[in-house]
């Protein structure tokens, strides 16, 4: 099965890059720099973050849909990033090693199925729940946290 997972638009969050702070703090947003690797996946690059490096912690509404799942959740966007990933049949290294959540939706927003998978079972996965017409994409949460990691798409 030919499927896509793409980083997210980074439009929203540019505003946001060299703010103080306190201006930061005004918008619901932290900065924090990452002390460890793997601990903050950008969710534009899809890739783990450097130590070091500045992370926002940013509140986005990962499935702005007019059903009962419409949600938000807390994700790190690397200060600075422009270019979103692209994947196309293969799963992102800051998928494949953590504890996953998979949840299939349908054209108007409805959940028709949910698994929680380890990452490098991820691929069969997505396989099985597109094997499925009615869905139309997933969504990948890490699990341990709940916060959205990507969306995947058919190719």
């Amino acid at each position: 099965m030919a499927y896509v997972i793409q980083g997210i638009d980074p439009a929203p969050f540019r505003r946001l890059y060299g703010l103080s702070n306190a201006a930061l703090a005004a918008e619901q947003v932290v900065r924090m720099t990452v002390e460890r690797k793997p601990d903050a996946p950008c969710r534009v690059e899809l890739a783990d973050v450097e130590p070091g490096e500045q992370v926002l912690l940013i509140n986005y509404a990962h499935l702005p849909v007019a059903s009962p799942y419409r949600s938000a959740h807390a994700i790190f966007v690397r200060e600075g990033a422009e270019v979103p990933a692209r994947f196309e049949d293969r799963v992102p290294e800051p998928l494949a090693i953590r504890l996953l959540s998979v949840r299939a939706f349908d054209g108007a927003g409805m959940m028709t199925d949910a698994e929680v998978v380890e990452g490098r079972d991820l691929e069969p996965l997505i396989t099985r729940m597109f094997a499925d017409p009615a869905v139309d994409y997933l969504h990948v949460h890490n699990a341990r946290r709940g916060c959205f990691a990507a969306r995947v798409d058919r190719a």
